[in-house]
């Protein structure tokens, strides 16, 4: 009880990412403007989905559900980390705080990477079975599915966060992060964590692993499926919305699988750092914009709303 009252009183504080205030300004400038262009191009996307009749299919409805994952996912993260840029790093954050972070984080992220596996299997039914595709992707189907992903995330983070901050943590310290990452946390604590590493790494390879495996199959039946494709257009139609799909799967599973199962021997803390805002910052940047620009029923209906201001 005793060990478990002073773990609860000690602060934790994010490494500057240069001792310059003047770089620490600059790069609290660009990851504000970073949140804000992710906010509204996510918030936009989410919208007119909404407010269009002719977006409500299943398609959109995932893509619009994605839109507010990130939306969520980046807000658990910039907040603090921009107050953190500003002070310098002399902004505290205690451990219920920080594995409150943790949680969101983990909850969102992981619900994000089974949702786009949902996607895929939404592009396969709408290519490999077209005819079958409003009866199999019934309304119900859909719902089910997203809430699936929300559950399955939820199931994935409280664990984790439970294993990690049952760890002693002696003394205030400072992370080497502008958040509270699983294996950057770790490293402060005051015990071994040989097997909270080894539950991270297995934990991470399952969530990973299955749903690219599931995004790798249904590609191949929609590539087999878009090759026997006799109109050229029909056959462009279908590689261009399938491609935005698969740019989003590159950018999140390559960039998280190369945090969370890389050896821990190996682990670089400013690497982890660098990599790490590819998927909070930029990713949910490009997200609506691969699917803006490469969908034409989206910029439709993005030409309408702005024709009507």
């Amino acid at each position: 009880m005793e060990q478990i009252n002073k773990t609860a009183k000690i602060q934790f504080f994010f490494r500057p990412f240069s001792a310059d205030h003047k770089i620490q300004v600059g790069i609290f400038v660009a990851f504000l403007v970073m949140y804000l262009t992710s906010l509204s191009g996510n918030t936009t996307v989410a919208v007119l989905v909404q407010t269009n009749h002719s977006l409500h299919v299943p398609m959109y409805f995932f893509l619009a559900n994605l839109a507010v994952l990130e939306i969520f996912y980046t807000s658990a993260i910039a907040p603090l980390a921009l107050a953190n840029l500003l002070s310098m790093g002399k902004t505290p954050v205690s451990i219920p705080g920080c594995g409150t972070q943790m949680f969101f984080f983990v909850f969102l992220g992981g619900a994000d990477c089974v949702l786009l596996a949902v996607m895929a299997y939404d592009r396969f039914v709408a290519i490999c079975h077209p005819l079958q595709y409003t009866r199999i992707m019934s309304w119900p189907l859909c719902v089910e599915l997203m809430v699936g992903s929300l559950v399955l995330g939820f199931l994935l983070s409280l664990p984790l966060t439970i294993l990690i901050f049952h760890l002693p943590f002696c003394n205030d310290d400072e992370i080497c992060h502008f958040y509270c990452d699983m294996p950057a946390v770790m490293r402060l604590a005051c015990a071994d964590t040989h097997v909270h590493e080894t539950a991270l790494y297995i934990i991470s390879f399952i969530v990973l692993s299955i749903p690219l495996s599931l995004i790798s199959i249904s590609y191949v039946f929609i590539v087999a499926a878009v090759v026997r494709i006799r109109s050229a257009e029909g056959r462009h139609r279908a590689f261009s919305t399938c491609s935005s799909h698969i740019l989003v799967v590159l950018l999140q599973y390559g960039c998280t699988s190369f945090i969370y199962l890389s050896p821990s021997s190996s682990y670089s803390p400013e690497m982890g750092r660098v990599v790490s805002v590819v998927y909070t910052f930029i990713t949910p940047i490009l997200n609506p914009l691969i699917y803006s620009i490469r969908n034409k029923e989206l910029k439709d209906a993005l030409r309408r709303a702005l024709r009507k201001f």
